[in-house]
Order: C-alpha cells, then structure tokens, then sequence
C-alpha cells in the first residue's frame, strides 16, 4: 500500500493490486481495476518509486 495525495490535499492510501493503469495527462491519473479513476498530485515517476520502494520493503522483511 502507498500514500498518495489527491488533488484537495487529502492523503489516501492506495492497494497496489487495484492499481490497472497510471497517466498523465498533464495531470496524474490511476485508474484501478474497478474502473475507478483518482486524480493526485505525485507524477508517474514518484508512484512507480513508491511501488518499488514498498515491494522491496515487502520482500526485505521476509
């Protein structure tokens, strides 16, 4: 699970399994698997390092 911020200022935390799909355009958007559509304020780039980051925290802890 990340920490992700949305664009009134609220921080949510967000289950990478429903993540489907990441855009910007120009603002970013992820898409899940519900068909659910958030806009935040991290890019692309910093979510794909929060993903990482949590995996390797994950697998680090085993």
């Amino acid at each position: 699970m990340i920490d992700v911020t949305k664009m009134t200022g609220e921080q949510i935390t967000l289950n990478l399994n429903l993540i489907e799909m990441i855009e910007e355009t120009p603002d970013t958007v992820i898409t899940l698997t519900t068909g659910k559509k958030i806009i935040v304020k991290e890019s692309r780039q910093m979510i794909k390092n929060l993903v990482i980051l949590y995996m390797k925290e994950c697998h680090s802890a085993n």
